[in-house]
């Protein structure tokens, strides 16, 4: 998509972290941003002295919320033409084995579900309008099981890929792209907000805070570029292949095995 022709975008989780930072990479191309997030304080200072930032307070599972931000949004700044579906908490650190189900209903409602919700509310106008652009922001875990204890998490972001790659698929003959950001490690507040909306502390640290891992402007950036390429994955990490291939080497040798013991051929 030719970011010159974007006028408006909507980005959860936009107060701050790769949220704010892909709003900063479009504002920056001339487009007008709606930023939601949930925080209603971290979106003051997000758009306070910023003219083309208008925010709007929006949890991704309240799908009549939903409603309410897309008509707030499009009464002030016109249809949406890039849609980001970033907003979403972190692992709490358990295994599957000892996850509560309360944690599990967090985890996928917020960084699955809420993916979906937006997806609802704003892809079919985008498909009859012909144009646009959706990503939707999953993460490497969604591409590899990449570690004990990130359990819920790593089932949300697949699920983001596979809804990502099917969306794709779908709207692609409407002239609608889709893209599903995979990240590695960016330096955001993911771990505090994931305590604030659990209300206890997560064990995994995973090097997501701030002061470590890419700078938000820069996985912002990246992004923005993505969707000018039209890129399926946007991919920040890409040291981070060998772990993926590994997994596809093993699903890949599990079909030459299933192959030998059926005599098909693979």
């Amino acid at each position: 998509m030719d970011l010159s022709d974007v006028r408006h975008a909507f980005v959860t989780g936009g107060a701050s972290g790769i949220g704010l930072g892909i709003a900063e990479a479009l504002a920056a191309r001339g487009a007008a941003v709606t930023l939601a997030d949930i925080d209603a304080a971290a979106l003051a200072l997000a758009t306070a002295g910023r003219e083309r930032f208008r925010g709007v307070v929006l949890d991704v599972r309240d799908r009549e919320g939903w409603v309410r931000a897309k008509a707030e949004a499009e009464a002030a700044l016109g249809p949406v033409d890039v849609l980001v579906n970033n907003a979403g908490i972190g692992p709490d650190g358990a295994a599957i084995a000892d996850l509560t189900p309360e944690s599990f209903d967090r985890i996928i409602g917020i960084n699955l579900t809420g993916v979906f919700n937006g997806v609802a509310t704003f892809a079919a106008d985008m498909r009859a309008a012909g144009r646009g652009h959706v990503v939707n922001v999953a993460s490497v875990a969604g591409l590899f099981a990449s570690a004990p204890g990130v359990s819920a998490y790593a089932v949300a972001k697949f699920g983001v890929v596979a809804l990502s790659e099917t969306l794709r698929s779908e709207l692609a003959p409407h002239g609608v792209g889709v893209s599903v950001l995979c990240p590695g490690f960016v330096a955001t507040n993911i771990i505090a907000n994931t305590a604030r909306l659990s209300g206890i502390a997560s064990d995994y640290d995973g090097d997501t805070v701030p002061g470590t891992g890419m700078s938000p402007t820069e996985a912002g950036e990246i992004v923005a570029r993505g969707i000018a390429a039209n890129r399926l994955y946007i991919l920040t990490h890409p040291e981070m292949w060998p772990m993926i291939e590994a997994r596809h080497a093993a699903i890949a040798a599990d079909f030459a095995a299933a192959s030998a013991e059926q005599g098909a051929v693979f």
